[in-house]
């Protein structure tokens, strides 16, 4: 085989790659979205099902609970709310604190949960810190919205329901605290 041949054929090997790479790039983003519909995770990508035009419903109230926790951070984390009552296909608006107790910055990215597990299909959220990460400067104090909305196809025999956020530590630091207090 002379070196023409040889580099023809892997052109027409790498063309073949190439083609192919950018097939899967283009099927990744379906796919992941599909990932995140099953699991209940990723609420940005529902945030334009809020303009459609919803009805609330007037015939019952539901209890919302709101829950704060950190894990790995210097952070103090509430929410200035401990519980709530809305109804279903209302618009609310809630407000979290967070502070800074460390003399350093700190990345942190909250996680959110639900109780029962089946809300997450049935909660709207417009607006919520936990869509990016958080940067707090030593001892800085926030106050963060979450804007959302609990969807009246929420069954009816959840009358209460519970909205948690978990903040992380983000960045190298975060694995310098974790190793340190697990030898505590």
């Amino acid at each position: 085989m002379s070196v023409v041949q040889a580099n023809s054929v892997v052109m027409r090997k790498l063309l073949i790659f190439t083609v192919v790479m950018f097939g899967f790039g283009f099927a990744l983003v379906p796919f992941y979205e599909k990932i995140c519909e099953i699991a209940g995770i990723n609420n940005l990508l529902q945030a334009d099902t809020l303009t459609t035009n919803t009805q609330v419903d007037t015939s019952r109230w539901v209890t919302v609970e709101l829950d704060a926790n950190t894990r790995g951070l210097p952070w103090q984390f509430k929410p200035l709310q401990s519980s709530l009552r809305v109804r279903p296909g209302e618009l609310v608006q809630v407000m979290y604190e967070v502070r800074n107790n460390s003399d350093r910055e700190v990345n942190g990215q909250a996680i959110p949960s639900y109780s029962p597990q089946l809300l997450a299909k049935h909660l709207k959220k417009l607006e919520c810190f936990c869509f990016s990460k958080q940067v707090l400067k030593p001892n800085e104090t926030r106050q963060m919205p979450v804007q959302f909305m609990i969807e009246p196809g929420l069954p009816i025999d959840y009358d209460t329901v519970t909205i948690s956020y978990t903040f992380f530590e983000l960045g190298n630091n975060a694995a310098i605290i974790d190793n340190n207090a697990s030898r505590s």
